[in-house]
């Protein structure tokens, strides 16, 4: 099992009062699974995924993430975790401007301390393997948002984490685009790719392998993908 979900609640208060955000959660995920959680706003599915992807902890509960227990860990150790176990893909890309498609590859090597030749090397077959190898020196200004969010993915791969984690991939790309980026990360799965995907969006979930539904912090109707 590369993450285990046991029984996990996470609290706020908001003006005094205690607002639920996630209601005895256990969910399981093995190691090569293409798994979507589909939720309106609200539902708490960012809550679920900031957990997911410790950037947040539970307020009870138990994780594991490919061994390690996470709610355990300090807040160096999440950062390391974080940066090592996944791969995160945002929904408006987080690509800084200035920098080149490569150079936004690159950057979470250079955080691992990669030298420059190697960085240079595992980027380039990054951007290769979403189909931008002709584009690697683009700003991301020259780049359509389809080929932008094709960058962000490549980020996210350029570490060769266990898993990515994926915000809305879609969000904000038209159906086209959005198609196209979903194939693109089935095709990742079936090289092998653990992912995960965050969207409001049940069609889009639906290109997934198993659907989680979550609604007021609770889950629901777990079941297989429609569409293969």
């Amino acid at each position: 099992m590369l993450i285990s979900l046991e029984k996990i609640n996470k609290q706020y208060t908001v003006g005094g009062e205690v607002v639920k955000a996630l209601d005895n959660v256990s969910l399981g995920i093995e190691k090569g699974e293409f798994l979507a959680i589909v939720g309106p706003s609200g539902s708490g599915k960012s809550t679920l995924m900031n957990i997911l992807g410790c950037l947040d902890i539970p307020t009870s509960g138990k994780y594991i993430l490919d061994g390690i227990t996470i709610e355990k860990a300090k807040e160096n150790e999440l950062s390391t975790i974080r940066n090592q176990k996944i791969g995160f893909i945002f929904q408006n890309f987080n690509l800084l401007t200035k920098l080149s498609a490569i150079e936004n590859v690159e950057l979470p090597l250079i955080y691992r301390g990669v030298k420059q030749g190697e960085r240079r090397k595992v980027a380039t077959e990054s951007l290769e393997k979403v189909g931008l190898g002709e584009r690697v020196h683009h700003l991301p200004t020259k780049l359509s948002g389809g080929q932008q969010q094709r960058v962000a993915i490549a980020r996210a791969l350029a570490g060769n984490p266990p898993i990515l984690l994926a915000d809305e991939p879609t969000g904000a790309l038209d159906s086209k685009n959005s198609k196209a980026i979903m194939e693109l990360l089935k095709e990742l799965n079936k090289q092998g790719h653990t992912i995960v995907i965050i969207t409001h969006d049940l069609e889009v979930a639906n290109l997934a392998k198993r659907v989680v539904q979550i609604k007021d912090g609770k889950l629901a109707n777990v079941k297989v993908g429609g569409k293969k």
